[in-house]
C-alpha cells in the first residue's frame, strides 16, 4: 500500500472512530484532500485530527468536528446551504459534494480569495464564496435548507434563524469564546425551534464586521 493510500485509510478510520458514520459524509471527506487547504509549516500535519492555524489568525477545524457537524446537518442533494465562516474553504468543499448549492461568507477577503483558488483547482462549481459580515447571513438568498456556522456565538444568531426554512437545520457552536462551547443543532418547526446539544467544542468567536486585511 502506498503511503498516500495508507494515510487516507488512517484518516477515514479516525473519522469513524470519532463517530462520523454517515457514508455520504465519509465519501465527501475522502474525495476532498485536506492537505490542499493547509499551507506552510503545518502542511505535513494535514491528516491529523487536530485544528491547525491558517491565515488571518483563523484555524481549519479538526476533521472529526467537520465530519460531525456535516453529519448533523443531514444534507440532501437538493439542499441549498449557507456557511458562515469560509476559513480555509475545507468545510465548504465537503458541503459542495452533498448539496445542490453552497453559499459561504467570510469577513476576511484574503481567506475568501485563497479558498476560491482551491475550489477552482477541485472544479467545485456549485460554491459561491463572498466577503461579508456573516452574522447577518445572506437575506437575498434566503430561505436556506441548512445553515452551518463555524465560529462560536453566545446564542444562535437571530438573523440566521430567520433565514432557515421550516424543517431546515442549523448547526452552530454556542458559548463564550474563553469557556466551554457546545455544538447545537437547531431545527425550525412550524411552532418555533427545537434545540439539541451535540457535544463540547472550541471555536474562534463569531465577530461582526469585516476583517482588516
Amino acid at each position: 500500500m502506498t503511503d498516500a493510500a495508507e494515510l487516507k485509510m488512517r484518516f477515514l478510520y479516525g473519522l469513524r472512530s470519532k463517530g462520523v458514520t454517515d457514508s455520504r459524509v465519509l465519501t465527501a471527506m475522502e474525495r476532498i484532500d485536506r492537505g490542499a487547504f493547509v499551507k506552510g509549516l503545518f502542511a505535513e500535519r494535514a491528516y491529523e485530527d487536530m485544528p491547525l492555524p491558517i491565515a488571518c489568525g483563523q484555524t481549519i477545524s479538526q476533521p472529526s468536528v467537520v465530519g460531525l457537524m456535516t453529519q448533523a446537518l443531514d444534507i440532501s442533494p437538493r439542499d441549498k446551504v449557507l456557511e458562515i465562516g469560509t476559513g480555509s474553504g475545507y468545510q465548504a468543499a465537503i458541503l459542495s459534494h452533498l448539496a445542490r448549492r453552497v453559499y459561504t461568507i467570510d469577513r476576511h477577503r484574503r481567506l475568501v480569495r485563497e479558498a476560491e483558488e482551491v475550489f477552482r483547482k477541485f472544479d467545485l462549481t456549485n460554491i459561491t464564496a463572498m466577503t461579508g459580515d456573516g452574522s447577518h447571513g445572506l437575506p437575498d438568498q434566503a430561505p436556506f435548507d441548512r445553515i452551518i456556522v463555524t465560529a462560536a456565538a453566545e446564542d444562535p444568531p437571530g438573523p440566521l434563524l430567520a433565514q432557515l426554512r421550516e424543517g431546515g437545520i442549523m448547526v452552530v457552536p454556542v458559548g463564550q469564546s474563553d469557556t466551554v462551547q457546545h455544538l447545537i443543532k437547531v431545527t425550525r418547526l412550524p411552532q418555533g425551534y427545537d434545540y439539541e446539544e451535540l457535544r463540547p467544542v472550541r471555536f474562534v468567536p463569531l465577530v461582526e464586521g469585516l476583517g482588516q486585511d
